[in-house]
């Protein structure tokens, strides 16, 4: 039988930001900027819940010419309902809203 573990801190953070418009396509450095994670803990955590199934992850064409292709990330069904799990306890805790 597996263990089921909490997601950290820095999981929550990121499935907080993801949650808020969960269909809309976010660029890391956005993620980066909103969660105040650095860059060496954004991206490793975004390929492993990429891996488990939360998120999704797709080349993004630039929107400017001359600009390189970035990794876009959004969050899966799965995502959505980890997000929605695991919000209420930490948000009624600091005394935050859940997430609808």
């Amino acid at each position: 039988m597996g263990r089921t573990r909490r997601p950290s801190s820095q999981m929550l953070r990121l499935l907080e930001a993801l949650s808020v418009r969960p269909q809309h396509w976010r660029h890391g450095y956005d993620l980066m900027k909103e969660t105040g994670l650095l860059s060496g803990t954004l991206y490793p955590l975004l390929m492993r819940m990429t891996d488990q199934g939360l998120v999704e992850a797709e080349w993004r064409e630039p929107e400017q010419l001359g600009r390189p292709a970035r990794h876009a990330y959004r969050l899966t069904a799965n995502g959505i309902a980890l997000a929605r799990d695991a919000a209420p306890a930490r948000f009624n805790r600091l005394g935050k809203p859940a997430l609808a």
